[in-house]
């Protein structure tokens, strides 16, 4: 149908344009939200191509989350200025899902890795690695806490990574001072931990520094972690040398991806020191 130089189409034809079915357009209809622009005496419903933009507008604000009963409101009252406003807002909704994507992504790719590692390691190899520096987010200080307030730290700390959206996807360990396990309080954290991939400012982060560490695995349940604690202490004095600051402990495997806690591996890393280059 054309009326004076102006193109109009049919309802399926618009519906074709905006690649959705007839009866979406007949629902924005009913609501208000997009109607013809002509309907003829016989019932005949028409649509201007000129309206394509604003269909497009009302799938883009829809797909970002808007309520059908917002978007008519801006339609009942376009403005320049309203419309301005409407798309800052909807552009700083697109920057947060662009980095929870984002952090999503990393968190896949840091889980690929750490299987992949993991299907190489000889679970009942004591190695002596030296570690590059890293960077972690720490928990507040968890020493000599009950379990009841242990779950809530957990928490909070769950918490804040997703709040801060730096849950990097690798697992969330236990750090433990050098004095807590020489007293044999293997399991008397100091800090909750997860590895990070950069460094920001103001947040409580533990940098490691370059070292050499004593690396080794427990397999099986939480509770006799302490047998290997005391194989790995051992080991130490083997090879003559000294428990650095602090350890590092974190699962390889979990309930992720094992079905009982007899199949759970738990990564031990010791940072060690000469003796000769302790001092006293």
């Amino acid at each position: 149908m054309t009326d004076k130089n102006i193109k109009y189409l049919t309802t399926g034809e618009f519906a074709k344009l905006c690649r959705v079915n007839k009866q979406t357009l007949f629902y924005y209809d009913q609501i208000g939200l997009l109607s013809p622009m002509l309907k003829n005496e016989k019932g005949y419903r028409y649509y201007s191509i000129h309206q394509l933009e604003l269909f497009t507008l009302i799938t883009l604000l829809k797909d970002l989350g808007m309520s059908l009963h917002d978007i008519r409101q801006y339609v009942e009252h376009k403005s320049p200025e309203k419309f301005l406003s409407i798309m800052h807002q909807q552009k700083e909704k697109v920057a947060k899902q662009r980095m929870e994507i984002e952090m999503k992504e990393n968190m896949i790719d840091a889980q690929i890795e750490l299987m992949n590692k993991a299907a190489r390691i000889d679970f009942d190899q004591v190695s002596v690695e030296r570690l590059p520096e890293q960077t972690y987010y720490l928990s507040k200080n968890i020493e000599d806490i009950s379990d009841e307030e242990f779950f809530e730290v957990f928490s909070d700390f769950v918490e804040e990574l997703y709040k801060l959206h730096i849950d990097t996807g690798y697992p969330i360990g236990g750090l433990t001072k050098r004095e807590q396990v020489l007293k044999g309080e293997f399991t008397n954290y100091s800090y909750l931990y997860i590895k990070q991939l950069h460094s920001q400012k103001d947040n409580p982060y533990l940098k490691t520094i370059k070292g050499d560490f004593l690396i080794g695995y427990h397999k099986g349940e939480d509770k006799k972690i302490h047998h290997t604690y005391k194989r790995l202490l051992s080991e130490l004095e083997r090879l003559n040398l000294e428990l650095g600051d602090y350890v590092l402990e974190e699962y390889i495997y979990d309930t992720v991806v094992k079905n009982s806690e007899e199949q759970y591996v738990t990564k031990i890393m010791m940072q060690v020191r000469s003796k000769a280059d302790m001092t006293f």
